[in-house]
């Protein structure tokens, strides 16, 4: 999988592996696939880029109930994208163990289009609030390429396709894009992947004080030195990996 697309990890600061840590990945996109690959196995010396730490990514708790693949996901060190389960990983002691979630969820699938930087935070604090009450420090991530394996069937805001797609997904919890892009054998339709590169970057963690009860006012603060953070990672690495210059974050 790695070799695929391929997928690469990229680190841009050292994360003490004494603390906890948080990390956002952004965008979502269609499969998770730089999420998967890179914090559920070692295809991308995870490890050896920050040894000492332990990776979980949260996952819808829906997935969980299904037989089998449940066994298979927790295999990997998938955990339900539940305060609990979340909360139980940061209070190990010792330090040393990062939650990942793909803080956009489901919803920011239906925006993965090629070309498309938008990224589902403006309205998001539940992660932050979880990191201040554990003191765990928050890290931005973003990868780049991430919404380019797929093509998505035009469904922007306001169509009746899109009222179906966000109808649908506050029922059931999951969106269901319409995607394609190539077949196994030829390359003109199908459901596989392009073979497109994604590039993981992991940047500066942002020190969190542990707090039990953060007001509004502090989940703001930290909220909004997230969102700095990670359109300072973005705009510093988007040169590398053929985004245009005149592209920007596009905060939903």
């Amino acid at each position: 999988m790695r070799d695929y697309f391929p997928i690469k990890l990229v680190k841009t600061a050292d994360l003490d592996p004494r603390k906890n840590y948080v990390l956002g990945f952004h965008p979502h996109g269609i499969l998770v696939a730089g999420a998967f690959t890179n914090f559920c196995t070692e295809a991308t010396g995870f490890s050896k880029l920050f040894p000492g730490l332990r990776s979980n990514l949260l996952m819808l708790p829906l997935w969980f109930r299904a037989p089998f693949f449940r066994d298979y996901i927790m295999s990997a060190g998938l955990v339900p994208s539940d305060k609990e389960s979340a909360s139980y990983l940061l209070q190990r002691k010792g330090g040393g163990n990062a939650v990942v979630i793909a803080v956009g969820g489901a919803p920011e699938a239906l925006d993965a289009h090629p070309g498309d930087y938008t990224v589902h935070l403006a309205n998001k604090k539940g992660f932050i609030k979880l990191a201040i009450e554990h003191g765990a420090d928050l890290v931005p991530i973003y990868s780049f390429g991430e919404n380019e394996v797929f093509d998505q069937v035009e469904n922007p805001r306001g169509t009746w396709l899109r009222y179906i797609q966000e109808r649908l997904q506050s029922i059931m919890g999951i969106s269901l894009p319409l995607f394609h892009a190539r077949g196994v054998f030829q390359y003109s339709f199908g459901l596989m992947p392009y073979r497109k590169p994604i590039n993981t970057v992991v940047g500066r963690p942002i020190p969190v004080e542990k707090n039990k009860k953060p007001t509004a006012e502090d989940l703001d603060v930290f909220h909004q030195r997230y969102m700095d953070e990670l359109t300072l990672l973005f705009e510093e690495h988007k040169g590398n990996y053929g985004v245009p210059e005149d592209a920007h974050l596009l905060f939903q």
